[in-house]
């Protein structure tokens, strides 16, 4: 006997990748209602099935063969070219809130990207956010980028923002726990919140600064917005370098390996090895379990890593890629779920704090929390992280 097909999320988020609008579901498919809920979200349209076949039209050989000749000729164009069917926003404005490192990076990815008609860029210390604006600008003459970079030193420049990114604050330094960074960060968050309250009350706010998790909950309760438009980035950042661990520990491509890290963006980091995969397989077909907590560590660890290695200042490159992520999700160039510090407000039996855990974003900024069927332990250590960043809170 057949089994009935169960139809997911993951299935509807496949069709969407590959262009499709209608999805076809028999009789004896089963559809759960988050496959429902992401079909509607997406646009695709569920059919009963089986839809007619289109009728084969027969064509005699040698007409084949005159048409295959023409379009191998450098004449030719597909009159029928696929184009993307997902609807990819493109920013009005994106500013970004301190050009250190993290913030150069975004503007320039961003740019590159042509992800918006304006960046601005804002930076306390004179000079620097316009030299960097010009500096892009500069390089528009060989990108044929058409966004326009500017630089100011004053807040009130995010006024009419789309998006605003948060990397301002004081960076680690070799010693230092993210913790550390607490009271200090928190003045410079509370500054940025306040003016971002009043010149930018409908933007969606990503924060970078760290400590990660206790800066987002600060910029919520200042900017007094709903949980949905104040969002974190750490799980993006830290389930790349889980995944580039497990590649070098079973010496295949990051490309190979899907893997993702939730929880606090610290110590308490809750890396998912069960869900984990390597060329689709689970771990244990590459790695010993000795293996698979050593990539653990590494994770956890690998901000520490760079600081420790660059004496003075943190991780940069790696850290602004995850925004661009969280970045193309939101204006729809990439779907599914995607790791970000969220208000919890019950998912995973966590209430009232902010902790990393996948989301579907969108235009509107967070759409829903997806909850992985994770093991007690991964679950447990969930818990642990939520304690910890309300411990550091208090």
């Amino acid at each position: 006997m057949v089994q009935p097909r169960v139809i997911g999320a993951e299935h509807i988020q496949d069709a969407y990748q590959r262009g499709r609008i209608v999805f076809e579901v028999f009789s004896d498919d089963i559809v759960t209602d988050l496959a429902f809920e992401t079909a509607a979200r997406l646009g695709i349209r569920l059919t009963d099935g089986p839809l007619e076949k289109p009728a084969v039209v027969k064509t005699d050989g040698a007409k084949a063969l005159m048409r295959g000749l023409y379009r191998s000729s450098s004449r030719w164009v597909n009159p029928h070219k696929n184009s993307p069917r997902r609807q990819i926003q493109r920013f009005s404005k994106l500013a970004l809130v301190g050009t250190g490192g993290v913030g150069a990076n975004i503007a320039h990815l961003a740019a590159m990207q042509n992800m918006a008609d304006e960046i601005m860029l804002i930076d306390i210390v004179p000079g620097i956010a316009a030299a960097i604006a010009m500096d892009l600008n500069h390089a528009s003459g060989i990108t044929r980028t058409s966004t326009r970079c500017f630089g100011s030193e004053e807040l009130v420049q995010v006024a009419g923002a789309d998006v605003i990114v948060v990397s301002a604050g004081i960076a680690r330094r070799p010693g230092m726990t993210r913790a550390d960074l607490i009271d200090v960060n928190k003045r410079v968050i509370h500054v940025t919140a306040e003016a971002i309250r009043t010149s930018a009350p409908d933007a969606i706010v990503i924060v970078v600064t760290n400590p990660l998790d206790e800066m987002t909950l600060e910029m919520l309760k200042v900017t007094q917005f709903p949980r949905e438009r104040v969002l974190g980035m750490a799980g993006t950042l830290d389930s790349s370098r889980f995944r580039n661990s497990l590649a070098n520990a079973a010496g295949v491509f990051p490309a190979d390996v899907e893997a993702m890290t939730i929880g606090s963006h610290g110590d308490e980091m809750t890396p998912i090895p069960s869900l984990a995969r390597i060329k689709g397989m689970p771990l244990e077909r590459f790695l010993t379990e000795v293996q698979i907590e050593a990539c653990v560590k590494d994770a956890v660890t690998g901000g520490g890593q760079v600081v420790a290695l660059k004496k003075s200042g943190s991780a940069t490159v790696a850290p602004a890629h995850g925004v661009v992520e969280m970045l193309d999700h939101i204006r729809g160039a990439r779907v599914g779920p995607v790791p970000a510090t969220v208000m919890l407000l019950g998912e995973y039996g966590v209430h009232d704090i902010v902790l990393g855990v996948p989301a579907h974003l969108g235009k509107s900024g967070l759409v829903e929390v997806e909850e992985l069927n994770i093991t007690a332990t991964e679950r447990h250590n969930l818990h642990a992280a939520a304690e910890a960043v309300r411990k550091r809170l208090e």
